[in-house]
C-alpha cells in the first residue's frame, strides 16, 4: 500500500504508474483514490478512456477535463480572428492578398487537427494553433520577398527541420546554445513588434506620407486621433487591459467580441466611409453559418522561394522561424506541465520527445494549409487552471475548433480596430519577460536592448535577432570571454554579419 499522497501535491495518486483500471472519482472528491492493481473499473466508469488518458491517475475527472478544454479554447480562440487579419492584411511580392474566409478555415482546421493529435499522442492539456510571432514573420518578412505559396513552403521546410532536429536530439542542443537573456529579449522584441503592428493596423499610429523631413509616424491620420474606428480601438484597448487586470478568463476573446459588437453598432448608426475601417467592415452578415472554404489547403511551394531571394536570405529566414518555434514551444510545454504538476522528479516533461515531434509536425501542417506555422499555446494554462491534467482536455479544445469551421461569417466581421487591442495586450504579456534580463551586465544588457529595439524600429524580427546575436559574440570576444559562446551561436552570428553586409559583399563578389 503506497504512502498517503501529500494533499497539496498537484498530481496526487501517481505513485503506481501501471494501474490498469483506476476508479472514477465522485465530482466532489478532489483527490480520487486509485484502486488496487488489477481491480476492474467501478461500475458505470469510463474504463478504457480513463486508463488511456490517465484521468483518474492524475487526480482529475472528466468534468474538469471538459471545463479545462472549454477554458483553453475561449482564451485562445482570438487566433481565429487575428491570424486572418495579420496574414490577410499583408500582400506578397506580386500584390496578392490571402482570402479572409479561407484563412479562417485554414486556421481553425490546423488548430483542431494538431490539438487533437497532441491530446492523443502527447497526453498533455496542450493546445496548438498558428503562432502570433511566426505569422508576423510570414506576413511582413517572407511574403514581401516572394509569393504566398513560396512563403508557406518555407514554413513547411522549417517544420520538417524541426522534426529532424527532434529526432536527432539537436533541438535541445540548439536551445542550450542561446543564452537565456537573448531568448527573453527575442520574446520582448516580438511583443513590441506585435503591439506596433496593432497600433498601425487600427490607425492609432500612421506613417506620414511624402514628408521626409519629420518623424516617420504620427498619432492618427493627421497628428491627432479622429474618426469613430479609432475610438472603437481605444475602447477595445481599455476593455482588454481592464479584463486582464481583473484576471478574467477569456479576457482577450471577450474584448474582441464586445468591441466587435460596439463596432457593428457604431457602423450602423454613424456615417462612416467603408474605407475607414480598413479591409474588414463590421457589418452583420446575411448568414451566420457557412460551409468551410478549404481553398488554401495544399497551396504551397517547397522550393519556389529560391527563385526570388538568395540562399543566404532563405537560410536566415528559416533560422528566424526555427528560433520562434524553439522558444515558444519549449517554454510553453515546460510551463504548462509545471502548472499541471506533471513534471517528474528531475523536472522533465513526460514524453517530451513525442510532444516536440508533434509540435514540429504542426508547423508543417500550418504551412501546408497556408495558416502559417502552428505552435503550442501558453493559453493552455487556462485549462490547467480549470483542472485539466490530461490530453482529454485537448480533445475538447480541438473539437471546439472543428465547430468553429462552420462559423466563418462571424469571424470575418471583426474589423482591425476590434482585434488590434489583442495585439497590444499580447505585446504587453510578452514584454513582461524583460524583468528577467540582467541590465547590470553590459555584455548581456546591450545585446538584449538591441534585439528588443531593432525589431519594431526596423519592422523586422530577423533584424532584431541578428543585432542581438552579433553584438553578443562581439562583446564576449572584446571582454576576452569568447570561449563562453557556443559554436552554434558563433555560426549564427557569422550568418547574420553577412546578412547585414550583404550589399557590399555582393559588390565584392560581383554578384548582382
Amino acid at each position: 500500500m503506497p504512502d498517503r499522497p501529500d494533499p497539496t501535491a498537484p498530481v496526487p495518486g501517481t505513485e503506481k504508474a501501471a494501474v490498469p483500471a483506476p476508479a472514477v472519482p465522485a465530482p466532489a472528491v478532489p483527490a480520487p483514490a486509485v484502486p488496487a492493481e488489477g481491480a476492474p473499473p467501478e461500475r458505470g466508469g469510463p474504463g478504457a478512456v480513463d486508463r488511456f488518458f490517465s484521468v483518474s491517475a492524475r487526480g482529475s475527472d472528466f468534468g474538469r477535463e471538459i471545463r479545462g478544454g472549454f477554458a483553453t479554447f475561449f482564451t485562445m480562440a482570438y487566433i481565429l480572428v487575428l491570424n486572418p487579419i495579420i496574414l490577410g492584411s499583408a500582400e506578397d511580392k506580386f500584390g496578392n492578398h490571402l482570402s479572409a474566409p479561407q484563412l479562417v478555415t485554414a486556421t481553425a482546421l490546423v488548430a483542431a487537427v494538431t490539438t487533437v493529435v497532441m491530446g492523443i499522442g502527447g497526453n498533455l492539456p496542450l493546445a496548438l494553433a498558428a503562432g502570433l510571432g511566426i505569422n508576423a514573420v510570414t506576413a511582413y518578412q517572407l511574403a514581401p520577398l516572394m509569393s504566398w505559396p513560396d512563403a508557406m513552403g518555407l514554413i513547411v521546410i522549417e517544420g520538417l527541420l524541426i522534426c529532424v532536429l527532434v529526432v536527432t536530439g539537436l533541438r535541445e542542443a540548439i536551445m542550450y546554445a542561446i543564452p537565456a537573456s537573448l531568448k527573453q529579449a527575442i520574446s520582448v522584441g516580438i511583443g513590441l513588434f506585435i503591439a506596433f503592428i496593432g497600433f498601425i493596423d487600427a490607425g492609432f499610429a500612421t506613417r506620414i506620407p511624402g514628408d521626409t523631413g519629420s518623424v516617420p509616424v504620427q498619432l492618427g491620420a493627421t497628428g491627432h486621433l479622429s474618426g469613430w474606428p479609432v475610438l472603437v480601438f481605444c475602447l477595445g484597448v481599455l476593455l482588454t487591459v481592464a479584463l486582464l487586470a481583473r484576471r478574467t478568463k477569456g479576457a482577450i476573446l471577450i474584448s474582441i467580441v464586445v468591441t466587435t459588437v460596439v463596432a457593428v453598432v457604431v457602423d450602423a448608426l454613424a456615417d462612416i466611409a467603408p474605407t475607414a475601417w480598413g479591409l474588414t467592415v463590421p457589418a452583420v452578415p446575411d448568414d451566420l453559418f457557412a460551409a468551410p472554404d478549404f481553398g488554401l489547403l495544399g497551396s504551397f511551394s517547397l522550393f519556389g522561394a529560391f527563385q526570388h531571394v538568395g540562399v543566404l536570405t532563405i537560410v536566415l529566414l528559416v533560422f528566424t522561424l526555427l528560433l520562434s518555434d524553439f522558444f515558444d514551444t519549449m517554454g510553453t510545454v515546460v510551463g504548462v506541465s509545471h502548472e499541471a504538476g506533471l513534471l517528474d522528479e528531475d523536472g522533465k516533461v513526460p514524453h517530451l520527445g513525442r510532444v516536440l515531434l508533434i509540435d514540429g509536425a504542426a508547423a508543417v501542417a500550418g504551412g501546408a494549409a497556408s495558416a502559417s506555422s502552428a505552435t503550442s499555446y501558453v493559453e493552455s494554462t487556462a485549462g490547467v487552471g480549470e483542472g485539466a491534467r490530461t490530453g482529454f482536455a485537448s480533445l475538447v479544445t480541438g473539437g471546439l475548433f472543428a465547430v468553429a469551421l462552420f462559423l466563418t461569417p462571424l469571424a470575418t466581421i471583426v474589423p482591425a480596430q476590434a482585434a488590434a487591442p489583442a495585439l497590444v495586450a499580447v505585446g504587453f504579456m510578452l514584454m513582461a519577460q524583460v524583468r528577467h534580463i540582467d541590465w547590470e551586465k553590459y555584455e548581456i544588457a546591450v545585446p538584449a536592448f538591441l534585439t528588443i529595439a531593432v525589431m519594431p524600429f526596423t519592422y523586422s524580427i530577423t533584424n532584431g535577432i541578428g543585432a542581438g546575436f552579433v553584438s553578443y559574440v562581439v562583446l564576449k570576444a572584446v571582454l576576452g570571454r569568447a570561449r563562453e559562446v557556443h559554436w552554434l551561436l558563433w555560426g549564427a552570428a557569422a550568418l547574420f554579419a553577412v546578412y547585414f553586409a550583404i550589399d557590399p559583399v555582393e559588390q565584392l563578389l560581383g554578384v548582382k
